[in-house]
């Protein structure tokens, strides 16, 4: 379910999945396939984890990325569930042959990239969608 919310979304961003829903900043956004397809990657990874234990996971792994970075940017961008997410959001039908826990692969990947490298092109520098 798609729920639109200036407030909800922090700021400097465009989407956030709670599930079962999806929190936009406009409902201009309903229209951004990509975008829809970014946090419905996120729902999957929370029905997997059982919902709870992902936020736990994922507020953990932020800290550790932050840490690691010095940088929240860098750390948001670094996280499993958000690599995940990021690299598959222009494949719509990603969904339909994903594997279960997909997001281990990016979490036991060493190749983590500096912002710069891994920003899509329709990013600005805050994460928010142009």
């Amino acid at each position: 379910m798609i729920l639109i919310s200036k407030y909800l979304v922090p700021r400097g961003y465009t989407g956030m999945a709670i599930f079962p829903f999806v929190f936009l900043k406009s409902k201009g956004l309903k229209g951004d396939k990509q975008l829809l397809n970014h946090e419905s990657i996120h729902l999957r990874q929370q029905l997997e984890l059982l919902v709870i234990p992902f936020y736990i996971c994922y507020i953990l792994e932020f800290l550790v990325r932050l840490l690691q970075f010095k940088n929240w940017q860098k750390a948001y961008r670094n996280i499993s569930f958000e690599r995940e997410a990021f690299a598959n959001e222009n494949r719509l039908y990603y969904l339909k042959n994903r594997p279960f826990w997909a997001f281990l692969k990016y979490l036991r990947s060493h190749g983590i990239q500096p912002s710069k490298q891994c920003k899509p092109a329709n990013f600005s520098s805050e994460g928010e969608r142009n």
